[in-house]
């Protein structure tokens, strides 16, 4: 009996990256997993395998393929789960939830680079607030599988300081000890 303890939420039409991994593992516990990049083995014969034994071999792989395509179909809400019903193999139904949904990310790779971009402090707000924003608009950069140097994340809150800070920022730049982010926050 399988062990469903690991059956992953529902996947919304959000955060695919980490719904797909989830789903990953799941089907890897179940053993299915390779139904996702595998295509139908043919019908014939292999060298000293009866006819019998050929087609107990195929229903066997589709009986698999069909829990393995079932599975991931569960994984989705129902609106999506209407909209994906109609694929018929596992392989398929992964790669055309791949092809969608690995764009979008792209696209929302795209808006936290310009939420990091376009941030900056501000008089008005405490600047240890202001930096715990910035780093988890890092924390999701770092999310979405793209990487900053440590010394390049010094130098952008440098320069999103305020600019009442402007004399504080020209000190931090000339230091000749490379900072890390926490020095720069002490």
């Amino acid at each position: 009996m399988a062990n469903h303890a690991e059956k992953p939420e529902k996947f919304p039409g959000l955060h695919f990256k980490r719904w797909q991994h989830n789903m990953f593992f799941y089907l890897t516990t179940l053993n299915l997993v390779w139904f996702l990049t595998e295509s139908t083995p043919p019908a014939t014969n292999a060298e000293g395998e009866t006819e019998t034994q050929a087609l107990s071999t195929v229903d066997a792989w589709k009986h698999s393929e069909f829990l393995c395509r079932n599975y991931v179909l569960n994984g989705l809400v129902d609106a999506l789960y209407n909209v994906y019903s109609s694929i018929k193999t596992s392989k398929e139904l992964w790669e055309s939830l791949e092809k969608k949904y690995k764009t979008e990310d792209a696209g929302t790779k795209n808006f936290v680079v310009a939420r990091f971009l376009d941030y900056k402090m501000v008089d008005s707000k405490t600047i240890i607030s202001q930096v715990q924003e910035l780093k988890v608009i890092l924390h999701d950069i770092f999310a979405k599988g793209m990487t900053l140097s440590e010394t390049f994340q010094v130098a952008a809150m440098i320069e999103k300081l305020p600019h009442s800070w402007v004399e504080f920022k020209n000190y931090l730049k000339h230091k000749r000890k490379e900072m890390t982010i926490d020095d720069l926050i002490v």
